[in-house]
């Protein structure tokens, strides 16, 4: 009997290893191009309204978002109430601790991250790169500071719908992706097709 488990639990490492292992070309291929264009969209607006070093609306939390949203959508995190959700809870988190602690940094940064994370547990919108963004809030560039409550809204509000409008059309381009996964979602995008066909 013993023998009999070991084999079959080395039968199912063996599938589970060659299932993670795999190279989808196509799934690469749509991942690399969502990202591209979402952060390109929100590197076009920096370059625009920006000039100099200091990238406002490439915030780094936004690159690992794109690893969710482009990369693996189906987690949970990766969902579009996550996405939005938890960047504008993060955003608002860091904003606020920073105003109340400013010159802080050592009791400021680590507030706004465990406030940011139990803020998004509590709200049910979890998304990993959030922390980050409540993070740049504390130790951003001046000009990010100086943004105050507008950070939560310019960069943040906008720079999250751009990936989740970039993310909406590039995930559901093929039939192998369905982004979000929400049964409702794809259910009310057939009924607004089928009304736009009659």
């Amino acid at each position: 009997m013993p023998v009999q488990k070991i084999k079959r639990g080395y039968r199912k490492t063996r599938y589970i290893l060659y299932k993670e292992t795999l190279v989808d070309y196509k799934e690469h291929f749509w991942s690399f191009l969502g990202s591209f264009v979402g952060i390109g969209i929100l590197a076009y607006i920096q370059s625009i309204h920006f000039s100099g070093n200091d990238a406002v609306y490439l915030i780094g939390s936004f690159g690992a978002s794109s690893v969710l949203v482009y990369g693996i959508i189906q987690s949970p995190f990766s969902q579009p109430r996550n996405l939005v959700g938890g960047h504008l809870v993060s955003a608002f988190i860091g904003v606020t601790v920073h105003k109340l602690a400013p010159d802080i940094i050592w009791i400021a940064a680590p507030l706004a991250v465990s406030f940011a994370i139990i803020l998004m547990q509590i709200t049910k919108t979890l998304h990993p790169p959030g922390g980050a963004t409540a993070l740049i809030a504390i130790i951003g560039s001046d000009k990010i500071k100086s943004l105050g409550y507008m950070y939560v809204i310019s960069p943040v509000l906008i720079g999250v719908l751009i990936l989740l409008i970039v993310a909406l059309i590039f995930n559901n381009m093929t039939a192998n992706r369905r982004y979000p996964t929400h049964k409702k979602y794809h259910k009310l995008r057939k009924r607004i097709s089928k009304a736009i066909r009659s």
